[in-house]
């Protein structure tokens, strides 16, 4: 198939176009490189442009695509608090120009990056595990309510629903991936993570190994789990891929599909200090501090629809595989992409 890839030069993106063109399809990369980096994808592949650029859009977008995956977002949640006219536009607005680019065009599926940042904070219901909160539902299946608590979250689960919409009125056929944290590189280490600045626990961590930082900071010592700190979710970058993929082949016109991804069981904090430590061979230096506002105990999210209906099963399910892929990563391109 013929596929086009918004924020394909960003992290989820370029290993996403990546498996795909491994896959023999044919891939049309459109980034305006805010976010993602020129030598992240080929250069055959690649077609700067801006979302919010209708025409350059439309230039792009002419030769009979079958599908659109569509990574480019700020994705902040920090940010997104404070800067919450950046995200409208770039989250919502530029999404609504693709979807009349995509009419215009005649493409009629898409897969949507989401996030599981739509859900909020885990609402009551059974207990979690790990010695967390009673009450707090996890994992977070597709049946969990929608409550964002940040403006990120509410752009990300705005557009869900507008894709509901376009699949009503013009049969449009979608996919919508949640998610929480993306981690990991390509295990040949020739594409990975990143950020400037950096905002990711693991790659934080790595950079502590490297040198790069004097140490990692927790927020939070004190919440209801084992050891004390936040239990989060961690997905290899490979297997999100191979779930965009998986979703993509099952998209039917004026219809939708909606999955959680994640790991099913969840690490806290000290965890991934740990698996750093023995991943890398070097101590980890951290820095206690107090909570953060908004920070739940325990986020985790279920795969059990996707792995049930889609047959999706992760290659890297185990942490110290996702970190060891990550440090290869960052140990062999200390500067990123140097860009």
């Amino acid at each position: 198939m013929k596929i086009f890839v918004t924020g394909g030069a960003g992290y989820i993106g370029s290993h996403t176009v990546r498996l795909l063109a491994e896959a023999g399809h044919t891939v049309r990369v459109y980034d305006n490189l805010s976010e993602g980096h020129r030598a992240a994808v080929p250069a055959e592949m690649l077609f700067e442009g801006d979302l919010l650029d209708e025409a350059r859009l439309d230039e792009a977008m002419q030769g009979g695509y079958d599908c659109v995956m569509h990574f480019a977002a700020s994705c902040s949640v920090g940010e997104s608090m404070e800067q919450p006219e950046k995200y409208y536009t770039n989250n919502t607005v530029a999404s609504l120009r693709l979807l009349s680019a995509m009419r215009r065009a005649g493409v009629g599926r898409i897969v949507f990056s989401s996030t599981a940042a739509i859900f909020g904070n885990p609402a009551c219901g059974t207990a979690a595990p790990g010695g967390a909160q009673p009450g707090a539902v996890v994992p977070l299946d597709e049946d969990h309510p929608t409550n964002p608590i940040n403006v990120y979250g509410q752009t990300k689960l705005d557009f869900e629903h507008t894709l509901a919409s376009y699949a009503a009125a013009y049969k449009l056929g979608y996919a919508c991936l949640r998610y929480f944290n993306a981690a990991g590189a390509a295990p040949d280490a020739t594409i990975g993570e990143d950020h400037h600045p950096e905002g990711h626990i693991i790659p934080i961590i790595l950079q502590v190994a490297l040198g790069q930082r004097k140490a990692v900071s927790i927020f939070g010592t004190d919440y209801p789990t084992a050891d004390g700190t936040c239990i989060r979710d961690y997905v290899h970058i490979y297997d999100l891929a191979q779930a965009h993929i998986l979703a993509m082949e099952r998209i039917e016109p004026g219809s939708g599909l909606a999955f959680n991804l994640g790991n099913g069981a969840g690490y806290s904090v000290r965890e991934v200090v740990e698996s750093a430590e023995r991943v890398t061979g070097r101590p980890i230096a951290v820095q206690e501090g107090p909570r953060r506002a908004g920070d739940p105990a325990v986020l985790v999210a279920s795969s059990e629809k996707i792995s049930r209906t889609l047959g999706w099963r992760p290659r890297f399910p185990q942490l110290d595989a996702i970190v060891e892929t990550a440090w290869r990563w960052h140990r062999e391109h200390p500067r990123g992409y140097g860009d």
